[in-house]
């Protein structure tokens, strides 16, 4: 079997932690072939810990999709938008982990796929029940509510938490936010992912409902999703052990890219 050649664009602690994964856990179906990101120390010090060189950093974003089958997008909710859009255009394969950045795109990115005929991947995340939930979709979902709690460090530097709230010091549980999915990947793009992966896999991130609550007694980030459905009722709460070198990211996140990816090179696909 020919090896897949994945680029990685953004070598902040998520696209380390799956640099380092292909490197060197995936070497019977992957090699990786570039490195980018916009601060250029970050994927010259990467290639360095994976290589002991510089040979897998690039200059530009076209210049590492050009050497790439699968390109795994890895930066922020901002610059996810662009780095699709010209990876589809480009007949590349694309796994986004900053869904919330291409909540208001879908339909265009799956016309550029077709077109192309690319293929473009946005994993679970941080939650459970995305399967089940795209299941009971088919016979008909009545109403989604996403409950996500998080320690207040998570949300330092969240623009919309730090005009609204005072998060130092808090001895009790505070909403911060309670409204749309639609909204919430507005006003969290770092912090809630998941609510956009939610919005896109049932009912549309306008009729998801969400609560982000900052909460000091919790160190892990907390998810409970309610999903009822002509098919089921469907609960799940996952306790997520933070990432260790960014507290506003799960652990969960990274190995559920990682699973994904195992999906692509594997003949047997279980679960939808």
């Amino acid at each position: 079997m020919k090896k897949i050649k994945i680029g990685l664009v953004g070598c902040g602690a998520i696209g380390s932690s799956l640099a380092k994964e292909i490197a060197f856990k995936m070497k019977e179906s992957a090699v990786l072939s570039g490195l980018y990101d916009i601060r250029p120390q970050m994927s010259q010090a990467l290639s360095r810990q994976l290589t002991k060189s510089e040979k897998l950093r690039v200059n530009s974003l076209e210049a590492l999709i050009a050497r790439a089958d699968l390109v795994i997008e890895a930066s922020s909710a901002r610059a996810a938008w662009e780095i699709t859009r010209k990876s589809l255009a480009a007949g590349r394969m694309v796994m986004a982990m900053s869904v919330g950045g291409l909540a208001g795109h879908l339909k265009e990115l799956s016309l550029l796929a077709k077109r192309s005929g690319a293929r473009l991947y946005l994993p679970s995340g941080a939650v459970t029940g995305i399967d089940a939930l795209k299941a009971a979709n088919i016979a008909g979902v009545k109403s989604i509510i996403l409950t996500t709690r998080k320690h207040p460090d998570a949300f330092k530097g969240v623009a919309y938490v730090e005009k609204k709230f005072k998060l130092a010091g808090l001895k009790k549980d505070k909403v911060l936010f309670n409204g749309s999915a639609l909204q919430a990947v507005k006003y969290f793009p770092q912090n809630i992912n998941v609510a956009a992966v939610l919005g896109l896999a049932g009912i549309g991130l306008a009729k998801t409902r969400v609560r982000i609550i900052a909460s000091p007694f919790t160190r892990k980030n907390i998810h409970e999703i309610l999903i009822e459905s002509k098919a089921a009722k469907i609960f799940t709460r996952t306790e997520n052990i933070v990432h260790p070198r960014n507290p506003k990211t799960s652990y969960l996140a990274v190995l559920s890219a990682i699973a994904a990816l195992k999906q692509i090179f594997q003949p047997v696909k279980i679960g939808t």
